[in-house]
């Protein structure tokens, strides 16, 4: 199969190329040339401002397989990755079993091998991600694990985390670890603020979070290993892990698309599909994620995929789970919101080619006798996100209806 993709404008993360043409030819890159003949049999791509990237790659996805499909499956989360634009997702261990031995991260590679998305499996620190135990760390690294966190479970124990960072060091492997400290978060059900208090919700205090990423810098010190903060969303946050980096600490660190752009201030309707973790919060929080963002204190931006089931959300708000889904939502999100904030060259540096540094995956080459992994896209297209733009099981989010600027187009 001969694909052609007219006049392309080819953004590989530092920069943008003149309009070129791209003859994908039997899954490889064939030919890039200013003007390639269309031949017979050939599928044409075109587009007003048509763009190409390497291919997208999000990373702590909530999959529910196994164990929880009647929220989302291998294939539906497929399905929602490629109408994302991703090719690639690196999924965490939640599940039931959870991921947290060879047998698990086999299971999740064999049964993702023809549906046209990469995984690479996140492993379990701790067996069930119950935070007691460690997991079969080195196990899970042998047969493919790319990192090992508890995904949503975030590890309360410091000596479980330390111990974690500590043995990974051995094969230079990758601790993600979300900071959200459960005692001091205490039921929250938004963040703590003006608004928490003037809705009679429950706050969920900034605290909760930085004194977590403040304990993980202090272990990721000791320990002298590769340590993730996966979905910071305060400024006290941002400047922690700005000075740590400053510091020489071998520290990393990811922004949920939602927080960049949106507050509190959403949650005023009490619209549950808003009921988020980490909580949307202040606007000086977000204008502190962007500027982090901006000079790579914070290394990537992931969807925060988090699929549940109508009788989960569609409930009164404090009874409802937090978490919505975004797979198909992240890029439009950056392209409407953040307009003259994220140029295109910085945003697929934050959503191919750092995301595979950290995780030590290769970047996919634009060149020609290079497999073909790429995301097609169009950054000005307009258009109103529908239903059948998703592609999960689950349809807990509150973009429908929503009109976009920016859509994705195609992945190969």
């Amino acid at each position: 199969m001969s694909i052609l993709l007219k006049q392309a404008r080819i953004i590989d993360g530092k920069s943008e190329s003149k309009p070129q043409d791209i003859l994908i030819r039997d899954g490889r890159i064939a030919a890039i040339a200013p003007n390639i003949p269309v031949e017979a049999g050939m599928e044409v791509w075109t587009s007003p401002h048509l763009c190409v990237s390497p291919g997208w790659i999000d990373v702590g996805v909530q999959t529910g397989d196994p164990g929880f499909e009647h929220r989302e499956n291998l294939q539906t989360v497929a399905q929602a990755a490629a109408k994302g634009g991703f090719t690639a997702i690196a999924p965490f261990p939640n599940t039931n079993p959870a991921i947290h031995s060879k047998s698990e991260i086999l299971y999740i590679k064999n049964n993702t091998a023809h549906t046209g998305v990469h995984f690479y499996p996140i492993g379990a620190i701790s067996q069930e991600c119950a935070g007691k135990d460690l997991a079969e760390l080195y196990d899970m690294h042998t047969a493919g694990a790319v990192a090992f966190s508890d995904g949503k479970k975030a590890v309360q124990d410091a000596g479980l985390l330390l111990r974690a960072m500590q043995y990974v060091r051995a094969f230079n492997g990758l601790v993600i670890n979300e900071p959200h400290h459960k005692t001091i978060a205490g039921g929250g059900q938004m963040h703590e603020g003006a608004i928490s208090t003037s809705l009679g919700l429950k706050g969920l205090a900034a605290l909760a979070e930085e004194i977590m990423v403040q304990r993980d810098l202090s272990l990721l010190e000791y320990a002298e290993g590769r340590l993730h903060i996966h979905l910071v969303s305060t400024a006290k946050s941002v400047a922690l892990i700005r000075a740590a980096k400053k510091a020489g600490l071998s520290v990393t660190c990811s922004v949920a698309v939602v927080n960049l752009f949106f507050t509190d201030e959403q949650l005023r309707d009490f619209d549950s599909n808003w009921k988020l973790l980490p909580p949307l919060r202040a606007q000086s929080d977000a204008d502190a994620l962007l500027e982090g963002l901006a000079d790579g204190t914070i290394d990537f931006i992931v969807s925060n995929h988090a699929p549940w089931d109508e009788e989960a959300k569609n409930l009164e708000f404090p009874y409802a789970e937090f978490g919505m889904i975004g797979l198909e939502t992240l890029f439009p999100l950056c392209c409407t919101f953040g307009k003259n904030k994220l140029s295109l060259p910085l945003l697929v540096e934050k959503l191919s080619l750092a995301p595979r540094r950290i995780l030590g995956l290769p970047v996919p080459a634009i060149q020609e006798g290079a497999a073909a992994e790429l995301t097609v896209f169009d950054p000005f297209e307009i258009f109103s996100f529908t239903q059948e733009h998703i592609g999960s099981k689950s349809h807990n989010t509150p973009f429908v209806g929503q009109a976009f600027q920016g859509k994705v187009l195609k992945t190969i």
